[in-house]
């Protein structure tokens, strides 16, 4: 059974978790699968004042949660709890968006060599051409079967070689000649995995939605909805203006031929009265009619050679 203090920093624990949870209800899941103890440090202090970094067991996390749960019915602790797995933590944006928190997290990067039998995370390609590395090293490439040539004192690849697969275990051989050739493929972050925000956990994906792509949703929307209610006929806001456009058009069409005229018509019977002003304070409606005069006059000149061969009677054997 654990001590008074166990317990007491526990409880401690349980409380901040909670009070984050329901008073700043804005937070970043994160997973922190690799993140050396030195990166989780510098991001700790990159976000300072800014944010909280909030690390625990997932046993704990989610024994918290279910607890806080009676108490705080409204606050999304239930979908919360649901998403507690893998290897993850949060970082609650107290005084920050989370954007400003992502862009912590990236510069917080760190560079690492491949291992054996880690799993690839990225495609590699050694490239065609030299390797600063001296003929008596040519073991290496022999055990991966690289095509290589000596030229002035040193290994070149003949061809790129692929080395590195994503989703697939790094050998030893290529762990070795990776080293050997001072490159770092893997690079380890936190890496958001989820938003929990206002009692909802969506996933990250959502944060790269920009502006202009919710405002096109938006008006797509709004289109579909007046379109919607002028064909059942029940007036909308959105559908008003069409509405009113519509009238316009059929009242214009109705007084065109009579005496009978009011303001907002009175351009629209003017146009219709002498078209050509129309088209002559719109020269660039009136380019594809001027345009094809030329071709007209050809068609025409066309038709008449026609016509002329046609009427030469002409009979070799008359």
């Amino acid at each position: 059974m654990p001590n008074a203090a166990k317990l007491a920093k526990k409880q401690e624990y349980f409380d901040k978790l909670i009070d984050l949870c329901v008073n700043t209800p804005k937070a970043l899941i994160v997973s922190v699968d690799h993140v050396a103890s030195k990166q989780m440090q510098n991001i700790r202090m990159g976000l300072r004042g800014k944010a909280v970094v909030l690390m625990g067991k997932n046993t704990q996390i989610r024994k918290a949660l279910s607890l806080a749960q009676e108490d705080h019915p409204d606050a999304g602790l239930d979908i919360l709890r649901a998403s507690m797995k893998g290897n993850i933590g949060f970082i609650f944006a107290t005084n920050c968006e989370l954007d400003d928190i992502r862009d912590v997290l990236l510069k917080f990067q760190l560079e690492a060599a491949a291992k054996s039998g880690q799993v690839s995370m990225v495609n590699i390609d050694i490239p065609a051409g030299p390797t600063g590395m001296d003929p008596s090293q040519t073991s290496f490439f022999q055990t991966l079967n690289i095509a290589t040539k000596i030229v002035k004192g040193q290994i070149e690849l003949i061809s790129a070689f692929p080395i590195l697969k994503i989703d697939e275990k790094v050998s030893a051989s290529a762990a070795a000649l990776l080293t050997k050739l001072n490159i770092r493929p893997f690079s380890y972050k936190m890496e958001v995995e989820m938003v929990f925000q206002n009692g909802s956990v969506f996933p990250a994906a959502v944060l790269d939605i920009s502006d202009s792509v919710l405002i096109s949703k938006f008006l797509a929307g709004v289109n579909n909805m007046a379109a919607f209610s002028r064909e059942l006929g029940i007036p909308t806001e959105a559908g008003l203006p069409h509405a009113f456009g519509n009238a316009f058009k059929n009242i214009a069409a109705l007084i065109a031929d009579v005496s009978f005229t009011f303001k907002e018509v009175e351009e629209v019977k003017k146009f219709l009265d002498d078209p050509t002003a129309y088209a002559a304070s719109n020269p660039v409606a009136a380019a594809p009619a001027a345009g094809g005069a030329p071709a007209a006059k050809k068609e025409e000149k066309k038709a008449e050679v026609e016509e002329e061969e046609e009427d030469v009677d002409f009979d070799l054997f008359g």
